[in-house]
């Protein structure tokens, strides 16, 4: 059984960003190199080496201190949704103020490289942080109402929706419309059942 729209059979376009994506790698690639090799050249190996180590240090440091923030503000969140509370309207966080992009600072500052490292620098900056997290949140917003319906996101959705685990069970629900019976007193066949079927 087929659900959902049909897949269009027409060859479908290569986008730019696939295109140029590793060209742009291979480039950076190699100013990487080229920098550490004018650094290494003027201040000796020993300088690139303490400077690639200490961005290393300081990258982990970032993602610690970034992932335990993560952890408390959800720690938090499941307190206030078991005692019931609702957020303060005060207290939601302005859009690009999360963890995930001073991960990806940190994240930066561990790739050996000058060139990463001041990209990792520059996105640990809060303006420069909140500046990148507006553009990311408008450019997913917009490609998410410019995809068309069958697109992955909405097969993903449906996928969630009609096999959560992936397995199916077949069989048919019964009802019965008859008067209400009072709740029967557990026995000693009322406990955990197993699958009939493996």
């Amino acid at each position: 059984m087929m659900t959902g729209v049909p897949l269009s059979t027409a060859p479908r376009r290569r986008s730019r960003g696939r295109t140029f994506l590793p060209l742009a790698v291979a480039a950076w690639l190699i100013l990487e190199i080229w920098l550490l090799s004018l650094v290494a050249g003027a201040a000796g190996g020993l300088t690139v080496a303490a400077l690639l180590l200490g961005g290393i240090v300081l990258g982990a440091v970032v993602i610690k201190r970034a992932g335990r923030r993560a952890f408390k503000n959800l720690a938090d969140t499941f307190q206030q949704a078991q005692q019931g509370q609702q957020p303060a309207p005060g207290a939601k966080q302005q859009r690009g103020s999360g963890n995930g992009l001073t991960m990806l600072a940190g994240l930066l500052l561990m790739l050996p490289g000058l060139l990463s490292d001041v990209a990792g620098l520059l996105l640990l900056l809060p303006p420069v942080r909140a500046w990148t997290g507006r553009r990311v949140a408008g450019s997913l917003e917009r490609q998410m109402a410019a995809a068309p319906a069958g697109s992955f996101g909405d097969a993903f959705q449906q996928a969630r929706i009609h096999h959560p685990d992936g397995k199916v069970v077949q069989g048919e629900v019964i009802r019965e419309d008859g008067p209400q019976q009072p709740p029967q007193q557990p026995g000693p066949d009322a406990g955990y059942r197993p699958p009939l079927a493996p």
